[in-house]
């Protein structure tokens, strides 16, 4: 028995998410025929976390157990010869069979892409949120540090989740502005990309954490408006939930030790 560690991007316009649903067509389904066409193993693979439908993926890791012998070097082209060429396999490795995807996994890291030109970039629809309009960047950077830390995120997670604790740990949180991204001739700032790293996030955690700094950048909060949020442990306190397009899991972090004998 082996355990195989793979790295996939996709891009979730057409999917209802990485975890498998009843009403099937998401990634773990695709990934897993594509196993089940390659060696005639009926898998489970184990992703690092959850995404929603119409979130995507830069690099989400996961794992599998497999009594293949296929080297591991063969693994990413037999694989994406299989899948739908919005999947894609980038790497594989194998780790110890007491590693997993989820709960060894150290950090995560989402970007979250604005676009505030005046019309939506008709290249890059499926993966921006389109915000016309000026946003005060200054004042949604001021607000930052408030998120920072280890807190209870009750007020920035989805009244369906089903988590004992809403605790986690936010390393770090940034907004980088791609001002190169401004269409010449119309109005609109470029593209405003926020950054958060983190130990793990909440069901809608970081849409609804993008949807209160968007109100932040609108005047409609004050930056210092995050502390009491987090205080009032109530989802109501928050701002909106930003749609899922503009979502991608960026990177997922774990320790060299944990993967390796």
């Amino acid at each position: 028995m082996r355990n195989l560690l793979m790295t996939v991007s996709y891009d979730g316009t057409n999917y209802f998410g990485f975890q498998t649903q009843p009403g099937g067509n998401t990634v773990q389904d695709h990934i897993e025929g594509a196993i089940r066409h390659l060696t005639g193993e009926t898998v489970k693979i184990h992703g690092s976390g959850r995404t929603d439908a119409g979130v995507h993926a830069r690099q989400q890791p996961f794992h599998f157990h497999t009594d293949s012998r296929i080297p591991v070097e063969r693994w990413c082209l037999a694989l994406n010869a299989r899948l739908p060429s919005d999947i894609r396999v980038l790497t594989a490795r194998e780790v110890p069979l007491t590693f997993h995807s989820r709960h060894s996994a150290k950090r995560k890291t989402y970007r979250y892409s604005i676009n505030t030109n005046r019309f939506p970039d008709v290249f890059q629809r499926n993966y921006q949120f389109h915000h016309p309009g000026q946003l005060n960047v200054d004042a949604m950077q001021a607000s930052l540090p408030y998120l920072v830390g280890t807190h209870d995120f009750t007020s920035f997670a989805s009244r369906q989740s089903t988590k004992l604790s809403h605790v986690r740990t936010i390393y770090d949180a940034r907004i980088v502005v791609d001002s190169l991204a401004k269409i010449p001739g119309t109005t609109g700032q470029g593209i405003v990309h926020f950054y958060v790293t983190g130990s793990g996030f909440l069901q809608h955690m970081v849409r609804i954490i993008v949807g209160t700094l968007i109100e932040i950048g609108e005047g409609k909060r004050t930056p210092e408006s995050i502390q009491a949020i987090l205080e009032a442990k109530d989802r109501t306190a928050a701002g909106p939930t930003a749609e899922s397009k503009g979502l991608m899991l960026w990177s997922v972090e774990y320790e060299e030790e944990d993967l390796c004998d």
